[in-house]
């Protein structure tokens, strides 16, 4: 098996280029027509060049979307957990309900078949997130803010979960002017 090449070793030129061409050719034309050689041409970047880094569209758009969503470190911590869960909350849908939403169907889709790239998902994306919110989380427990007894992780999906369901399934539009009534459903459960 061939060893991987240093990504600290890329062109920074290049590795912005081919982002940000990746980025805007799946919200132009749909993440389904985007092809590597597309990406290549738009970067003006050899198509080889794009292969040594990135063994495919998905892995590029991938490393893209991470890129423009900022790094899994910017949770919010006001001190008020409601208020850093409302704030979240609204911004994944906002950012969700951008043709930025689009490009990550397609690229859910595409895990479904692509066990490499799902776990590249999980393991990129999600679950530094996921480690950043118990971590919030476990601070707002300490301040005695939410309960000791649900774990974590759970909460971080009951918050999040349904966002991607909307998104993955469209069964309605994403309502970023509903987080914080979400925010409560979550916190005060379905209690009388």
């Amino acid at each position: 098996m061939p060893h991987a090449p240093n990504p600290d070793l890329r062109s920074p030129r290049v590795y912005r280029s081919t982002l940000d061409a990746a980025l805007e050719l799946a919200t132009r034309d749909g993440y389904a027509n985007v092809t590597v050689e597309a990406i290549a041409a738009a970067a003006r970047v050899g198509k080889q060049t794009i292969y040594r880094w990135w063994p495919n569209k998905a892995a590029v758009l991938l490393e893209a979307l991470n890129d423009r969503t900022g790094p899994a470190s910017q949770v919010p911590d006001t001190g008020d957990i409601t208020a850093d869960l409302t704030a979240a909350l609204q911004g994944v849908m906002n950012l969700l309900s951008t043709a930025l939403g689009t490009i990550w169907r397609g690229l859910i889709a595409d895990a479904q078949r692509d066990p490499r790239l799902a776990e590249d998902i999980r393991q990129t994306f999600f679950e530094p997130r996921m480690v950043r919110w118990e971590e919030r989380l476990d601070a707002a427990i300490a301040a005695g803010q939410i309960r000791a007894d649900v774990p974590t992780r759970s909460v971080v999906e009951l918050l999040f979960g349904p966002v991607y369901y909307r998104l993955l399934l469209e069964t309605d539009p994403l309502d970023p002017e509903s987080a914080a009534a979400r925010v409560d459903y979550l916190l005060n459960g379905l209690k009388p």
